[in-house]
């Protein structure tokens, strides 16, 4: 589904990550392991095609994803979950669930949408209220939503469970976890598995920018 292959990417002249290879096979969960400052969130938002890579390729179901766009990428599947959330406060919870699919073109969007309430029951509860009025773990499934709009194929979820309470962090969890169902290929990037471990099916570390050999998440 998803194949890199000795990615470099630089921000402002600083290089960040360095020959980064990985594969993520159609319907597996894969977790992108290390602390902060690893390179976890660069390598996240050069698969969406939010950063430029200096070199090396990045294919999605054997189409290159080089030269192509943000907005072309979502259309194409992939949804992006970035770790800050991201929401607009102003906006209602279910128009930051729908911005994406504006964005990217969607066709049907009311029909997806009424999928990914289906698999987040809690986010059509409160979808009527302004993102501003939820708590930090209430927009995480906020933000899970909007991701679900685009990925429908390869979901991106950058530390999802990160200053998310326990009970809501456990929830979070079931649903991810439930998403393999789905047949959704997930990147899912996290400190350590305290939380992941489970629902994982493959698990690479990254250190300095550079990620080490694919191993069992046990």
């Amino acid at each position: 589904m998803l194949r890199i292959e000795a990615l470099d990417v630089s921000i402002q002249s600083v290089g960040v990550l360095r020959g980064v290879s990985m594969e993520v096979p159609t319907g597996k969960f894969a977790g992108l392991i290390g602390r902060n400052g690893a390179g976890k969130t660069t390598l996240m938002r050069s698969v969406m095609g939010i950063l430029p890579a200096r070199q090396g390729t990045i294919r999605f179901d054997e189409v290159s994803l080089d030269r192509m766009p943000a907005h072309r990428r979502a259309r194409g599947g992939i949804g992006y979950m970035p770790e800050d959330r991201r929401l607009v406060p102003q906006l209602t919870v279910e128009e930051n669930v729908l911005i994406p699919a504006w964005a990217a073109g969607v066709a049907e969007p009311q029909s997806r949408l009424s999928q990914v309430y289906r698999m987040i029951p809690e986010v059509e509860a409160f979808a009527g209220r302004k993102a501003l009025q939820l708590s930090g773990g209430q927009q995480k499934l906020v933000a899970l939503a909007r991701a679900l709009m685009c990925g429908t194929r390869l979901l991106l979820l950058d530390e999802p469970f990160e200053g998310v309470a326990p009970v809501l962090a456990h929830r979070l969890a079931e649903v991810i976890a439930g998403l393999k169902s789905q047949g959704l290929s997930v990147i899912l990037t996290e400190s350590d598995l305290s939380h992941s471990q489970e629902i994982l099916d493959v698990v690479y570390s990254i250190d300095r920018g550079e990620v080490s050999i694919a191993t069992s998440p046990a």
